[in-house]
């Protein structure tokens, strides 16, 4: 005889849950990571606009040009800015991702322990069966030669 976990569907949808958070969650650190770099790339040309700046006035440049290259610092100020709030965002989403897995991974965890209670119990009657079988056998036997 062969065990058959009666909630094995539900065991089945809660490793299904898991694994969907799972890849939930390695969405979501995806996301961190893009912004990061993003915000990398935008702190590069910040400094590089600097570098620059610094070069044209040192070298006396118009100041119309001079202006524009300060604009132009103070839109990557604001753009980092809102990249730092991407970030933080993409943090908390990843922390509620986290949560939200490990309450998967415990729901199967719960369910596979269930499972292995039940497979035990399945064994356990499946050797007192042979038991009982053996027993009456044998006193069969025993009540054979008696006679």
């Amino acid at each position: 005889m062969r065990f058959r976990y009666v909630y094995q569907k539900v065991v089945d949808l809660k490793s299904n849950e898991k694994t969907q958070a799972e890849w939930m969650l390695s969405a979501a650190v995806g996301q961190l990571q893009s912004e990061q770099r993003s915000l990398e790339q935008l702190l590069e040309e910040q400094e590089q606009t600097a570098a620059v700046l610094q070069y044209e006035m040192a070298n006396r440049a118009p100041m119309v040009k001079l202006q524009e290259l300060q604009r132009y610092m103070e839109y990557m100020e604001q753009a980092i800015e809102r990249k730092l709030g991407d970030i933080r965002r993409a943090e908390i989403n990843v922390e509620q991702k986290k949560t939200i897995l490990n309450g998967k991974l415990l729901d199967e965890k719960v369910w596979l322990k269930a499972k292995e209670k039940a497979k035990d119990k399945f064994q356990h009657e499946l050797l007192l069966r042979e038991q009982n079988e053996l027993d009456e056998m044998a006193t069969v036997r025993f009540a054979m030669r008696a006679r």
